[in-house]
């Protein structure tokens, strides 16, 4: 992947988010086509121009997607991870909370990630080893402050999430739609704290990841594990976000008092 690759992608991405969030306005692609899954027209359509300009920029490329009917669990050496909307009921419902996101994985290992916010005008990306940006500035690592900004996607904290805001000195709740979004604002230091108890996909995390770990914040699922990239592309033993190795050490301890108290 070179710069002049990069730079096309990333400027292609902007383009397509951008008329993602203008289909809003448009009720052929708020249709929605699987319920279930709550997918309208508008994913289907992203996902080809997201898989249109992938091959165009590499040609030949396997491309796995969120909307693909089926795939496999035995994957290729390399492949590109894509998420065309992120936060598919925020979209719907007018909110700023959805993104547009892919990812590069090689060997099992993501190498690089573009998360893209069409409302707020925000690219966050990061090539592995090379520092993560936002917007084309490199964003600084994190460290540890004395401050807790909880992030979720609920108007209050629930689930896991409302243990973390009942048992630990939360200074500010903030309600935020996509899983990429809220990881990406951990990143740039908006929030700090992300925890989530359900069932969550390769594509939800991999764009976000090397972003995450660019900046030297934390993520790990609920056996402080590092998540990987290979069989299932289901995750279902949690996910901790942190902005630094304490503060995911104090969360995953409060969340297994709490069940040790259950």
């Amino acid at each position: 992947m070179n710069s002049i690759v990069i730079s096309k992608l990333e400027s292609g991405l902007k383009n397509i988010g951008d008329q993602i969030k203008s289909w809003r306005e448009d009720e052929e692609y708020r249709v929605i086509v699987e319920p279930k899954a709550f997918k309208t027209w508008a994913d289907f359509k992203a996902n080809t121009l997201i898989k249109n300009l992938l091959e165009e920029l590499d040609p030949g490329c396997v491309i796995i997607s969120e909307e693909d009917s089926t795939f496999k669990n035995n994957r290729p050496e390399k492949y590109w991870l894509v998420d065309p909307i992120d936060g598919t009921a925020s979209w719907f419902d007018g909110f700023d909370g959805f993104v547009t996101q892919l990812a590069y994985i090689k060997n099992d290992i993501p190498l690089y990630g573009a998360v893209y916010a069409p409302c707020l005008k925000k690219l966050w990306t990061a090539l592995k080893g090379s520092g993560a940006y936002l917007n084309g500035e490199k964003l600084d690592e994190l460290k540890y402050i004395d401050r807790l900004n909880l992030i979720d996607n609920y108007p209050e904290p629930k689930r896991v999430a409302k243990i973390i805001f009942e048992s630990m000195p939360v200074t500010k709740y903030i309600e935020c739609g996509s899983f990429g979004l809220k990881a990406c604002l951990i990143a740039d230091g908006t929030a700090d704290l992300f925890v989530k108890d359900v069932v969550m996909r390769d594509w939800d995390i991999a764009p976000a990841e090397v972003i995450l770990i660019e900046v030297n914040a934390i993520i790990k699922d609920f056996d402080s594990k590092n998540i990987e990239y290979k069989g299932k592309f289901e995750k279902n033993n949690g996910l901790i976000v942190a902005r630094d190795n304490t503060l995911s050490q104090t969360t995953l301890y409060t969340i297994n008092e709490e069940s040790r108290a259950k």
